[in-house]
């Protein structure tokens, strides 16, 4: 995997929450804490999009598939 250094600045409490968590949870690096960190909101950002696109149900097209099989013989 291909990766980019980035310099970022955070405020003094979150660099201690950052390297609380490397030491507990034996991460390798404040910058893996930081990738899982963002990878969370990324999973949390497409959880998001699904359930919003699942609240999009197009009612005439449940009726349209199903249309003339309920009276047709098998």
């Amino acid at each position: 995997m291909q990766v980019e250094k980035l310099s970022i600045s955070l405020p003094a409490s979150l660099v201690q929450f950052v390297e609380n968590y490397k030491v507990t949870h034996a991460c390798k690096s404040r910058s893996q804490v930081i990738e899982m960190a963002l990878q969370l909101l990324r999973q949390q950002e497409l959880e998001a999009a699904y359930q919003a696109a699942s609240t999009e149900v197009d009612h005439d097209w449940d009726v349209t598939i199903t249309d003339g099989l309920a009276d047709e013989a098998w």
